[in-house]
């Protein structure tokens, strides 16, 4: 479940931040992930940071911790 609240996180963050983030969705097993060492199948990275779980499933949180980066 926390993978699909991730997502629909970070497609709203799309919506709302338009061209200043790229967004990407893989999956744990593709090319791009093998560079990490993903402990769980629901991991958010930002610049190569890895954004805990309970800020990347929520909306809120995750406003405020984007609007300090971008």
């Amino acid at each position: 479940m926390s993978c699909k609240k991730a997502i629909g996180v970070a497609e709203d963050m799309k919506k709302l931040l338009g061209e200043k983030i790229n967004l990407s969705i893989y999956t744990t097993d593709s090319e791009e992930a093998k560079k990490y060492d993903f402990r769980s199948s629901t991991n958010v990275l930002f610049d190569d940071e890895l954004i805990p779980l309970e800020v990347s499933t929520d909306l809120s949180r995750m406003k405020d911790f984007l609007s300090k980066k971008v």
